[in-house]
């Protein structure tokens, strides 16, 4: 970002939701609604003691129940704004296989082949994803701005206070830090209860948005 131009800097922390009974099975869960299992549960109020969380001005999550319920296990004494183009990407013809269950499938051989980077047989683009991710990123950091604005008194005075956390898939926390940063897509893969926090550079000439001083949660 070219530093002639003004900008306002965001901190914001991206999480991945606790684990599901997919996810313990190695299934491509995205648009199956799965709560959170108990082991998930257990580990996400493990990591919240061990305070690898931060505090934060705002929350948002996913409106899947596994996000939903993870942010509210964290963020308990917060209220919750739900970003409805966060959800996981669509996994198409694999929704609820793993790779056991897909070995043969000429389909899944082809993807696994591309890297990564064929879209989903009747499911999603990467391309796709990453562009509507990218948008809800947009409108979420603006709406923050505007909001503060017009609360421009109100001051935060804790070092270690961001200004948004969001309770995410691991597919959407890859698809808006490559969106927005020089890093590739699978750069920033992540375990379940884990992410990153992050700078959001934001232009007042355009809007633009810039991801930098991207970090681990643990």
């Amino acid at each position: 970002m070219n530093r002639n131009i003004k900008y306002i800097t965001l901190k914001m922390a991206f999480i991945r939701h606790g684990m599901t009974f997919g996810n313990e099975e190695k299934r491509y869960i995205g648009r199956t609604d799965e709560g959170l299992s108990d082991k998930g549960k257990n580990e996400i109020l493990e990591k919240k003691q061990g305070q690898i969380y931060p505090q934060a001005d705002v929350v948002y999550a996913s409106p899947m129940k596994r996000c939903v319920k993870t942010a509210e296990l964290i963020y308990s004494d917060k209220d919750l704004s739900l970003a409805k183009d966060w959800t996981e990407i669509d996994f198409g013809d694999f929704e609820g296989k793993n790779y056991k269950e897909l070995s043969g499938n000429e389909d899944y051989q082809r993807w696994i082949d591309s890297n990564g980077e064929l879209p989903f047989p009747n499911g999603e683009s990467k391309e796709g994803f990453i562009e509507r991710c990218k948008k809800e990123m947009t409108y979420v950091c603006k709406s923050y701005i505007e909001r503060k604005m017009k609360n421009s008194n109100k001051k935060m005075k804790q070092k270690n206070l961001c200004d948004i956390a969001a309770v995410v898939h691991g597919g959407t926390i890859m698809a808006v830090l490559s969106g927005f940063s020089n890093g590739e897509y699978y750069d920033f893969q992540c375990k379940n209860g884990e992410g990153y926090i992050f700078d959001v550079n934001i232009s007042l000439e355009g809007g633009k948005l810039e991801v930098c001083n991207i970090r681990s949660l643990c």
